[in-house]
This record gives structure tokens, C-alpha cells and sequence, in this order.
């Protein structure tokens, strides 16, 4: 988490499913905990660093919160097994389109845009040049994170990171930061009504999330030490097998 700024919790559930067996519904509040001490810590460093859109950021978690109750309720609702296969095939996806672009970086394959993104930082003032349609795409990307959040304890942050690459002019260190921001917010809600509900264990859950948080203070030094695409690339191998291992196990 502390380098791409995503797959806290994309790799925090199914640790918990082999290391631990626990189904979807127990690992996912555990997942989100840990990521909720780890994203703050990092979202803070963002913010000394002045690399962290907090505006950006609270809007997408504004959105994602109210969305995370509903997948909360889905993934108590839902059989594991059904859970399980999707999380596998969410990580297959991810770490293909990660493969896929950080070869492309490597190669010095630019991304083709057909027009400028919605979101623009106004280079006399800094900040972004706000309008409908950025409003609009922040929104839509946090509500997908804030649901898939709260359904498979994820955080988002594999939607936040591509969302905020595809629909603004931010540089890496920046996408990072504010990935950290938002996902921080969303986890916060998801653990908190988990412990609420009863479905938190925090035996678990504490000395999780302060490997967690350990892990990604680490990943912040090593950060200025790996290369974007690098880092990408290394992610995006150990997702694709943990991805295979999660369905093989299923079936």
C-alpha cells in the first residue's frame, strides 16, 4: 500500500482466507481495520508532503461511505463461496491491467487520450479547476470503491489509483497520497460498523493492523528506491498468483 498506494486489502483478505481459513464475511472488517491505521498514516504523510488532494479525496469518500453499509450487508448475505470466486476474478483483472501498463510505461508507451482529463490542476493556483463532469467521475470512482469496500473489504484502492490516473492530470505521488486519503475515510466507516455489529474480531484485527502499519511505513522508504513501473509490475505477479490460488482453492 505504501508504494502503489493500493492492495491493502486486495491482499489482506485472502492472507486471512489461507493463512487463518476464514471466510469472506470475518476477513473483510479485519482487512478494513488494518487498512484504516496504514492508509491514515500514509494520507498523512501525503499531506505534510502537500502531495495530498484532500478536497478530491473527502468528495470520493463522502460518496464511497454511503455505499459501503450496502456492501457490508451484502457480503453477511451472500454465500462465502460465490464471495470467493469474485474476489479471485477482481484480482486476475487488476493485476493483468497492472501488468499491462506498467510494461507499457517501461516500453515508453504513452497512454493515448482522446481528449484532456475532467479534472486539471489550474497551473496559476495550484489546485484542481473544478467543474460538474470531474465531480461527476470522483464520485462515480468512489462509489464503486466505497461498495466493493464494505462487500469484499477491500478498500478500493485498485479502483481509486486507475480512476484518479485516467480522470486527472496528477502525478504518481500524488494519485498515491490521495488514494491513501480516500481509502483511509472509507475503511474508517467500514470497521467502525463492524465493530458496531459485532462482526469485527479484534484479536485479529489489532496486531493485523499494526503489521500493516509497519508494512507500509517500509513501503514508503522504499518507494523513493523503486520505480513506479517496477513496483507495479512486482504488485501485479504476486496478485496474479494469489488471484489463481483463491479460485483453484474455491473449486
Amino acid at each position: 500500500m505504501g508504494i502503489t498506494g493500493a492492495g491493502g486489502g486486495i491482499l489482506s483478505v485472502p492472507i486471512l482466507i489461507f493463512a487463518l481459513h476464514l471466510p469472506i464475511a470475518q476477513a473483510s472488517p479485519i482487512a478494513l481495520s488494518a487498512i484504516t491505521l496504514a492508509a491514515t498514516a500514509g494520507a498523512l504523510i501525503g499531506f505534510q508532503g502537500k502531495v495530498l488532494r484532500y478536497k478530491a479525496a473527502f468528495l470520493m469518500s463522502l460518496i464511497g461511505l454511503l455505499l459501503s453499509p450496502i456492501g457490508l450487508w451484502l457480503a453477511q448475505s451472500v454465500p462465502n463461496t460465490p464471495l470467493q470466486v469474485l474476489f479471485g476474478i477482481i484480482l486476475l483483472y487488476v493485476s493483468i491491467k497492472m501488468l499491462t501498463q506498467a510494461h507499457q510505461e517501461q516500453l515508453g508507451v504513452a497512454t493515448q487520450r482522446n481528449r484532456p482529463p475532467p479534472c486539471q490542476i489550474d497551473p496559476l493556483t495550484g489546485k484542481f479547476d473544478w467543474n460538474i463532469s470531474c465531480a461527476k467521475c470522483l464520485m462515480f470512482a468512489g462509489a464503486i470503491a466505497g461498495f466493493l469496500s464494505g462487500l469484499l473489504g477491500v478498500g478500493g484502492g485498485f479502483v481509486i489509483v486507475p480512476s484518479l490516473k485516467r480522470f486527472t492530470d496528477l502525478p504518481m505521488k500524488s494519485i498515491v497520497a490521495t488514494s491513501l486519503g480516500v481509502l483511509a475515510i472509507v475503511s474508517a466507516g467500514g470497521a467502525t460498523l463492524s465493530l458496531l455489529s459485532g462482526t469485527l474480531n479484534t484479536e485479529i484485527a489489532i496486531p493485523f493492523a499494526l503489521g500493516s502499519l509497519i508494512g507500509l511505513l517500509i513501503g514508503k522508504v522504499l518507494e523513493k528506491k523503486i520505480s513506479g513501473p517496477r513496483a507495479q509490475q512486482m504488485f501485479a505477479a504476486l496478485a496474479l498468483l494469489v488471484g489463481i490460488s483463491l479460485i483453484a482453492k474455491t473449486f
